[in-house]
């Protein structure tokens, strides 16, 4: 069964899958932009549609997306892979990252100090482990030509692309920026007042942002203190964006209202946010931490009862058959697309071996021993997690 750690940066949550054990096979795919039309694209056997009911709060396990570390391609330690509420693919979270970073510490062990070589969408990410447990992300320049946020605003008076946009009835004076993904920041005397389910739906699918755009209402309480709220691009409302919190700050600096280093206050808890003038990167410095481990209920991944749990390519025994004499052709049978009324090779299966050994352990087990079998697994886990040095350095 395919297990999974729920972890969170401000109440920004996600659930974090350890693939990088996986083939880059089964993480090296495209993914559906959170439509309804049907792929055969996977990864780890995590489609769109699967990740919209993994992240439903009611019917699911409730998530603001879901994160996979997977095989580098590019150089890197390894390669996050993110995945919003609604299955889109986003090119990077800055919340997530660090989750991400507290996630392979707690899972291997690292103390403060160790850093990773992160690949994603936005390019390579740095996050490194803090003695306090939080985490500090180089998270690079940010992106401020319009074609690179990519919006169609101007670059105006202030060296970004800003100007007056119209949504929902109303006019804003905004600014844009890219972090690896589009945000707009709008600053506001009250931001209280502001009606974000409204504006912040209105403002995510302007014309003005072809690629959609995560949304921030900014409020100056001085040049070194800032509160913010977040609409998330395919998430909606969230307590916290990490990359938002970086192009805020950018933006508010662009415009003369704000320091290059000040704290950002967002619903779920401050972020530090630096924009360093000797090299151009952004740093942010913020928490992250460990809710609960769990494995996916069967009736959850697959309601249909069909799919497998393993979240793994099949076996090759799955999928091809043991190879003939040499004066015989090998044939080799996709058992899944055609014996569906029934197999068509009973005498000689390929399917044969692995199918044995599935009816042998679920024929001597009950489901209080399967379950039994997840559950151990799990308490190792916790229990080698619990024993290592204590990350926060206290």
């Amino acid at each position: 069964m395919l297990q999974y750690c729920k972890y969170q940066g401000l109440g920004n949550d996600f659930l974090m899958v350890d693939g990088r054990g996986a083939t880059d096979a089964a993480t090296d795919v495209a993914t559906e932009a959170a439509t309804e039309t049907p792929t055969d694209d996977t990864c780890l056997g995590l489609t769109p549609e699967r990740i919209r009911r993994l992240c439903d709060r009611r019917f699911g396990i409730g998530a603001d997306g879901l994160i996979v570390a997977a095989p580098p391609r590019e150089g890197g330690e390894l390669r996050m892979r993110i995945f919003n509420a609604d299955g889109s693919e986003p090119e990077m979270c800055g919340n997530g990252i660090r989750c991400l970073a507290r996630f392979l510490a707690d899972s291997d062990g690292d103390l403060p100090g160790r850093r990773w070589q992160v690949e994603t969408l936005a390019g390579r990410i740095v996050p490194e482990l803090q003695p306090d447990g939080s985490v500090r992300v180089d998270m690079g320049q940010p992106f401020l030509a319009p074609e690179t946020v990519p919006t169609t605003l101007e670059i105006g008076d202030a060296g970004i692309p800003q100007g007056s946009l119209e949504a929902a009835g109303e006019s804003f004076q905004v600014g844009a920026a890219g972090m690896g993904n589009p945000h707009v920041v709008i600053p506001v005397p009250d931001l209280e007042a502001v009606d974000l389910e409204r504006f912040g739906a209105a403002l995510e699918v302007h014309p003005a942002f072809p690629a959609r755009t995560n949304v921030h209402f900014v409020q100056v309480l001085t040049p070194a203190h800032l509160v913010m709220r977040v609409w998330e691009r395919g998430a909606g409302p969230t307590l916290a964006c990490g990359t938002g919190a970086c192009a805020t700050l950018v933006v508010c600096h662009a415009l003369g209202l704000a320091e290059r280093s000040a704290r950002l206050d967002l619903p779920g808890g401050p972020l530090q946010i630096s924009w360093d003038p000797a090299d151009d990167h952004v740093w942010m410095t913020g928490p992250a931490e460990a809710v609960f481990d769990a494995v996916i209920a069967p009736s959850l991944w697959d309601p249909e009862g069909v799919d497998d749990l393993d979240g793994q390519p099949p076996s090759p025994e799955a999928t091809s058959p043991e190879p003939e004499p040499a004066v015989v052709e090998t044939v080799s049978v996709d058992c899944a697309t055609v014996c569906v009324q029934g197999c068509i090779r009973p005498d000689d299966c390929p399917s044969a071996a692995a199918r044995a050994r599935v009816e042998a352990l679920l024929s001597s087990s009950s489901l209080d021993d399967l379950v039994n079998l997840a559950a151990n697994s799990l308490e190792n886990r916790i229990r080698a997690r619990a024993e290592r040095p204590s990350s926060s350095g206290g």
